[in-house]
């Protein structure tokens, strides 16, 4: 008898919300971005739920510029608490959700990221996810010695070298390694212990790692964006990709040339969840929904709402905001979500201020404004055509989006059998329904685990 395969869900809660003008709304905590309290209810809720796992996003920089001049000290998106503390401090709290917090492989290094996560996978009892980024704006450049952010290029391939070395440091001690025999005096078993002796173009990094093998194995790996370089370090060590595509087709060929890359690269294709990305505005009706997608409208200034474009279209001042969006460019900061965001647009025709509307409502993500059986429509036909492994829903508003889509499209999946009525297991990788993880000097092939 086979399984029916069933969605994976995360829940992205950084900021007040997906929304920009989330933090203005009279029932979202305005300071909620530094109150640990403002998260935690966010991630029980989303534990009550039964969602797979929460995400916090990140930068190491303000990254709000003000462009346009007074644009800038009327964002929320200033000041927030650091993931791994944050997602450190959530897991005492919490006892099955997966915790993935993000760290950036541009301007840290690659022991302090193993061990760090290493740590979150022991203190959570096995459900530390580390998203891999790469930090690409000049004002986090600032913040670490530099004038300029590192190229495109160099970027990705700082990241792939990174992540080998994190991967390897995770492997420096078998699970059984630690014996503690009191009797004998043993604590461990040295023929168990690895040392990795990296030596790359980026890194020397010599081991091993004063951790040991964590609850489920390794930290589970998060990768984020539709880049050909990130495409490659997905397949090669995530476990979960967030994608953002807008449409069912596009969709579809990520999915599988994602799928068809992790074959190329020796991995099983069910190795993998691919989890795209939406917002929700979801009511009893598709009327009560598209009210609340209006109420939210309401609260987008002007500047704030070109300032959100700058990023992925650049400086959009010198057009008429009731004018056609102009083609895409290369020279802007997140080159793959940028040239998405623009193509979206002049496929539906959008305005520059009906763009910016769009981008507000979802932070340039995917937006799904209905009743609860048209937004579970929408998830089961990605899920069984080839599209979704489940999704990463990033709400409008905290704690009130949330609480509106557990409350009414997470019945409506269950109902159908597309998602679970209670965790399989402990660990993240047990609910995500990934396979038991094994250390690369106790696989078969171990005599090739050494670079």
């Amino acid at each position: 008898m086979t399984t029916q395969r069933r969605m994976r869900l995360g829940l992205s809660m950084r900021y007040h919300g997906y929304h920009v003008g989330a933090w203005r709304r009279p029932d979202v905590p305005a300071a909620g971005t530094l109150d640990y309290r403002y998260f935690l209810r966010t991630a029980q809720a989303a534990e009550r739920a039964c969602f797979d796992l929460v995400f916090l996003a990140d930068s190491v920089g303000v990254r709000a510029r003000d462009e346009p001049e007074g644009s800038q000290r009327r964002s929320a998106w200033i000041a927030e608490l650091e993931p791994l503390t944050l997602m450190s401090a959530l897991a005492t709290h919490t006892s099955h959700i997966g915790l993935v917090a993000t760290a950036s492989t541009t301007y840290n290094e690659p022991f302090h990221v193993a061990r760090k996560f290493a740590s979150l996978d022991h203190i959570s009892g096995g459900r530390a996810a580390w998203n891999i980024v790469t930090s690409w704006s000049d004002q986090e450049a600032r913040n670490f010695n530099r004038e300029t952010h590192l190229d495109y290029e160099t970027r990705y391939e700082r990241a792939e070298e990174f992540a080998r070395v994190v991967t390897g440091l995770w492997d420096s001690w078998d699970d059984d390694a630690f014996i503690r025999d009191k009797a004998s005096g043993l604590y461990f078993e040295p023929e168990k212990l690895h040392v990795l002796n990296h030596q790359g173009k980026h890194f020397k990094v010599r081991g091993p790692l004063n951790s040991a093998a964590t609850p489920q194995g390794r930290p589970i790996i998060v990768q984020a964006g539709a880049a050909d370089q990130g495409q490659e370090i997905a397949t090669a060590h995530a476990d979960v990709v967030y994608a953002m595509p807008f449409d069912l087709a596009s969709a579809q060929d990520y999915y599988a040339g994602l799928k068809s890359r992790l074959v190329r690269n020796g991995r099983a294709p069910d190795s993998l969840r691919v989890l795209p990305g939406f917002t929700p505005y979801v009511g009893r009706t598709e009327a009560e929904a598209r009210d609340k997608y209006d109420q939210m409208r309401q609260l987008i200034h002007p500047k704030v709402g070109l300032a959100l474009l700058y990023i992925y279209c650049g400086d959009l001042s010198g057009y008429d905001v009731d004018g056609p969006v102009p083609d895409p460019r290369d020279d802007t900061g997140i080159r793959s979500i940028g040239h998405g965001v623009v193509r979206m647009a002049q496929r539906e025709g959008l305005t520059i201020r009906e763009l910016y509307e769009r981008v507000a409502a979802g932070n340039a993500g995917r937006v799904l404004i209905g009743s609860a059986e048209q937004i579970a429509d929408d998830m089961q036909q990605w899920f069984e055509n080839g599209a979704a492994d489940g999704f990463n829903i990033c709400p409008s508003h905290l704690p009130g989006g949330l609480d509106d889509f557990a409350a009414l499209v997470v019945p409506e999946l269950q109902r159908r059998g597309l998602f679970r009525t209670e965790y399989e297991g402990t660990t993240l990788r047990q609910n995500l329904g990934l396979p038991p993880y094994i250390n690369r000097y106790q696989r078969p092939d171990a005599s090739r685990a050494a670079e």
